[in-house]
């Protein structure tokens, strides 16, 4: 690993970082469902040149690419709202094990651990073995959610967040930070630049479920919410560059 340089403007200003990547950020572009391996290599350095600066970092993988539980429990379907919570659960380690292969093939170490137990492609989740793991400077790919229906990739981000004593968890979009409405239907939105917890809850703001936040906010748990398809822009972030939106007290 690199030693950042003092003058060094991408020098980490946390140490340890649990990134929130939604699925849709693996998948091909245009809103197609499926895994895009460009774009899955393209998450993968990003991620190494974070490691090799010294940082510390867990990943949570959600999978809107490939499919939502919404999308099979509305409607009279008849899939259960639990089953489909699962499933969508299931899909998660997917994206896992394909970041994990993209990651080992650029020379990353990684352990993929899953909150629903299938030892033959992932190590169960536990909590003392990915902070020995993230000692040992490898990337650690948390999927599977909490392994319980009904919580959301964000609340699980949260709650692993917390768990692994991160110093801020990184909420990973496809848009520049939080508005105070819809930018793609209001044009005049505004962005916020800083917000509170407390704002966060008490104007309802989509930044988190609330569950996820009230996590954030009773550990004084900063979250920053940034584009990440901008290149770079998941080191800056973790220089504490002023990108995004940052949440904290």
């Amino acid at each position: 690993m690199d030693d950042p340089s003092p003058n060094d403007p991408l020098r980490p200003k946390y140490k340890r970082v649990v990134l929130k990547l939604s699925g849709e950020g693996f998948g091909p572009s245009g809103g197609k469902s499926g895994i895009s391996i460009d774009e899955t290599i393209n998450i993968a350095k990003q991620a190494k040149r974070v490691r090799d600066r010294g940082v510390q970092l867990a990943i949570v993988i959600g999978a809107g690419n490939l499919l939502r539980g919404a999308q099979f429990s509305a409607g009279g379907s008849v899939i259960k709202e639990g089953t489909a919570h699962y499933m969508g659960m299931l899909a998660t380690i997917l994206n896992g094990l394909a970041l994990q292969d993209a990651l080992e093939s650029i020379g990353c170490e990684t352990r993929l651990l899953t909150a629903i137990r299938m030892e033959s492609v992932a190590e169960p989740f536990i909590r003392r073995r990915a902070i020995r793991h993230l000692e040992k400077n490898r990337i650690v790919i948390l999927a599977g959610g909490t392994g319980n229906p009904y919580v959301t990739t964000d609340t699980a981000a949260a709650l692993r967040a917390r768990e692994l004593e991160a110093d801020i968890l990184l909420k990973a979009t496809k848009v520049d930070g939080v508005y105070s409405e819809d930018p793609e239907i209001n044009p005049h939105a505004v962005r916020y630049d800083k917000l509170t917890h407390q704002q966060v809850l008490r104007d309802n703001l989509r930044v988190m479920d609330a569950a996820a936040i009230d996590l954030c906010k009773s550990a004084k748990l900063p979250i920053l919410v940034f584009n990440f398809k901008k290149e770079g822009n998941i080191e800056r972030a973790i220089a504490g560059h002023p990108i995004g939106t940052l949440v904290s007290e």
